[in-house]
């Protein structure tokens, strides 16, 4: 099949065939330096996650391969590849790339080659692997001609005499690290490099092991549309290694998009030149006016089980007021999870819990006083999905409100579960205030979500909670793709922000803080729960600011 379509030449460039990667038939990756695909010493083998065969061979860079690497980086100065006086040329060359490349994954053979690239690596519905393609793709055409060029666009102030001016320039920095996740293998990665690249940065990226043949395509890819090879380094090596790297290179500004647990030894190793997206335990509030009851549960059944759970801004706790228990919410969300399937990939492998620590939160939760498991907390049936990962049916666990806040259960609640899980619990009138200490006390506010259209309880709640990106309204979410919200701030300092949408200026911070409020009313199918792809996206290497995004339904926006 990879034949076939290679001879319109549009996957002239590929190396592998996703369609038929396999125990017998692996993947064999290479690292990127200087501009030439290189192997390293070792080799290590990725397990395919559905069925645990070693169908990639992924290069096993170790510490003493590393010199040519930080060599490589820090050939580039500090004044970058390109900026406003130097290069400048280079502006308009990554316009014409990036319209070669949004032309080409605008074709159905390359758009399904990199969607099936995804789903082998992190599996996930084929919407949802499609729908990461289509956001770089959208992605790509905003930046296509003279707009690389326009996003450097500078200031310029009046002195306070004749002959004086000020004048800004967006710079890059030049050397740089790039380091991404799994459960987002080409939407975070692509964006997040883009970016930086429009901007004149040199980079070199690590991808998660477990994906990294996703960025390998990639990088594969842009070449083919004629960006330059020696821009990009691709560096695939164990986390300790890649630590050891930064320490050595010194980038002077690297991205990372991960666990709280690195991010933390990352921000030390740099000493703070580096810009965190981490954890995010991520809340959703349905208000006490009782509305559009089908929608609602069909966002929510989204928010908390799309990817089988894996993204940052997934659903982790739902705050229902009383009056939507007695609309039967709750009902309606036991039907819509029990209609996902491994077969399908609506639900699938958890590649960072495994199914044990799982159930054990899940039992922990559920034995507390009057808590109880709402549906799932069992294993996935008939699977074959590597005991090191995890397989765990969509899962909902009920904990009464007051139990929640007692500080000998709060952190066990209260704690991330990258995969299919959420808490769900109740409050009245009169308990409000409850939901809103709740979340006070939480430490990683990354997106939220108030399901109402009542402006007294929506203003309550907004004006005494903090979030990266909060949505508003009766069609609110948690997760979102970039194209549809501004640039959100570092709720919490240091990590457990969102940069909602992509403004790719050379990992530059603007000044200040600010909330930005978006009025929308998106038209959305919930007879077609499956169809919606490449939500969760927060990819700004830059961006300071609050998002507040508000979803007030149709003809109320």
């Amino acid at each position: 099949e990879l034949q076939e379509m290679s001879a319109s030449g549009y996957l002239s460039w590929a190396s592998f065939d996703p369609f038929s990667i396999s125990g017998e038939h692996p993947a064999i990756l290479h690292n990127l330096l200087g501009g030439e695909w290189v192997d390293a010493k070792q080799t290590t083998d990725i397990i395919d996650p559905l069925n645990g065969a070693p169908f990639i061979k992924m290069p096993n860079t170790k510490a003493d391969e590393l010199e040519p690497f930080v060599t490589s980086l820090n050939s580039c100065p500090k004044t970058g590849l390109h900026n406003p006086f130097k290069n400048v040329e280079r502006y308009l060359l990554y316009g014409q790339v990036s319209a070669k490349m949004a032309e080409l994954l605008g074709k159905e053979d390359v758009a399904n080659y990199f969607a099936k690239c995804i789903q082998r690596v992190c599996p996930k519905s084929w919407p949802q692997a499609l729908g990461e393609v289509t956001i770089v793709r959208v992605f790509l055409q905003n930046f296509c001609g003279d707009q690389v060029r326009f996003l450097a666009r500078g200031f310029s102030v009046p002195g306070n005499h004749y002959g004086q001016r000020s004048h800004g320039h967006r710079w890059p920095y030049g050397p740089c690290c790039l380091v991404s996740p799994f459960n987002f293998p080409l939407e975070i990665p692509a964006l997040q490099l883009m970016g930086a690249l429009y901007m004149g940065n040199k980079v070199t990226l690590k991808a998660a092991s477990t994906t990294s043949l996703v960025m390998e395509a990639f990088l594969r890819f842009m070449h083919f549309c004629g960006a330059p090879k020696t821009d990009v380094d691709f560096l695939n090596c164990a986390g300790s290694v890649f630590s050891e790297f930064v320490g050595r290179a010194q980038p002077r500004n690297t991205q990372f998009t991960g666990g709280s647990e690195a991010a933390e030894s990352l921000a030390v190793l740099t000493h703070g030149k580096v810009r965190l997206e981490d954890a995010g335990f991520d809340w959703k509030i349905l208000g006490p006016d009782v509305r559009a009851v089908d929608y609602v549960a069909w966002q929510s059944d989204q928010d908390a089980y799309a990817n089988s759970g894996q993204k940052c801004s997934a659903q982790s706790i739902l705050f229902a007021h009383e009056n939507w228990l007695q609309a039967g919410l709750l009902d309606k969300l036991k039907t819509l999870a029990e209609r996902r399937s491994l077969e399908d990939l609506t639900v699938g492998p958890v590649l960072s819990h495994t199914t044990e620590d799982m159930l054990a939160h899940v039992h922990k939760l559920a034995s507390l006083p009057r808590a109880r498991v709402l549906f799932g907390g069992v294993e996935l049936p008939r699977h074959n999905i590597p005991k090191r990962f995890g397989a765990l049916a969509p899962t909902a666990v009920y904990v009464p409100l007051e139990e929640i806040l007692k500080p000998e259960n709060f952190k066990d609640c209260i704690r991330e579960i990258f995969g299919p899980f959420q808490v769900v619990t109740s409050f009245t009138d009169a308990t409000v205030d409850r939901v809103l200490e709740c979340c006070e006390r939480m430490s990683h506010h990354l997106t939220a979500a108030v399901v109402s259209n009542d402006m007294d309880f929506i203003n309550r709640v907004v004006g005494h909670t903090v979030n990266g990106t909060t949505y508003v309204g009766i069609r609110a979410r948690t997760t979102g793709a970039p194209r549809t919200t501004g640039s959100g701030r570092r709720a919490t300092p240091g990590g457990g922000h969102r940069h909602a949408r992509v403004h790719p200026a050379g990992l530059v911070v603007p000044p200040g803080d600010h909330r930005r409020l978006q009025r929308a009313a998106p038209h959305l199918d919930p007879a077609r729960p499956f169809v919606r792809g490449g939500e969760g996206a927060r990819l700004s290497p830059l961006g300071a600011g609050c998002n507040l995004v508000s979803y007030l339904g149709k003809g109320k926006a």
